[in-house]
């Protein structure tokens, strides 16, 4: 091996050995969603403060997220590389290539929804058409980050007393964080339970934001 490549491929190790833990794929998920602050990403992954500082620091040093201060805060935010076609080159072969995986999709998330979810393009253009509403499930404050333009907020536990801000006479279209984020699948199953006709976006909104599509910000 020659030494330029031999010099190429470290790095590419040293980066890859960034992603070498599930707590940092769950952080990039969050933080795909809109810069967070470190405490507020220690809230919503249950770890601790310091741990979560570390994990972040692996991740910096990977070059998958920048930092800025706010006050006392530090913030963190993705890069401008293609950190979600990274993570999604990586979901779709380890779907493909590992067995355990399969099958933790087959009896978990194909038995949740067995229905074929909505794509990005057939979902814009519906929206371009006025045919169907876009519900998203994700917290408030993930939806004052970015949302899919015209989206409806309803957080999953806000759901069953809040069915009158869903209209029955046309099909909604459900998205929460990513693929394998199981607030879509459980609002799916409950407004079907309720007599709604209504469907999975195929991924989130990470995914619909690297794509360079629309999107909207709170006020």
């Amino acid at each position: 091996m020659s030494e330029p490549k031999r010099k190429i491929f470290e790095q590419l190790a040293d980066v890859a050995k960034a992603l070498s833990h599930a707590h940092r794929l769950d952080l990039l998920e969050h933080i795909a969603q809109g810069e967070r602050s470190v405490e507020r990403l220690a809230e919503i992954t249950g770890l601790s403060v310091a741990l979560t500082s570390s994990h972040l620091q692996q991740l910096r040093h990977g070059g998958f997220v920048e930092t800025r201060r706010d006050g006392k805060r530090v913030m963190y935010r993705l890069t401008d590389g293609p950190v979600m076609p990274l993570l999604s080159a990586l979901r779709y072969y380890a779907e493909r290539n590992r067995a355990e995986v399969r099958g933790i999709v087959a009896d978990y998330f194909t038995t949740m929804d067995k229905l074929e979810p909505v794509s990005r393009e057939e979902l814009l253009d519906r929206l371009h058409e006025g045919s169907v509403s876009v519900l998203d499930v994700r917290p408030s404050d993930e939806f004052a980050l970015g949302h899919v333009p015209g989206a409806i907020n309803v957080p999953l536990d806000e759901l069953e007393a809040r069915l009158a801000d869903l209209p029955k006479d046309q099909e909604i279209v459900a998205y929460c964080r990513g693929p394998y984020c199981i607030l879509s699948f459980e609002a799916v199953a409950a407004l079907r339970a309720k007599g709604y006709k209504v469907r999975r976006l195929e991924d989130g909104f990470p995914e619909w934001r690297a794509a360079g599509l629309d999107i909207e910000v709170a006020a």
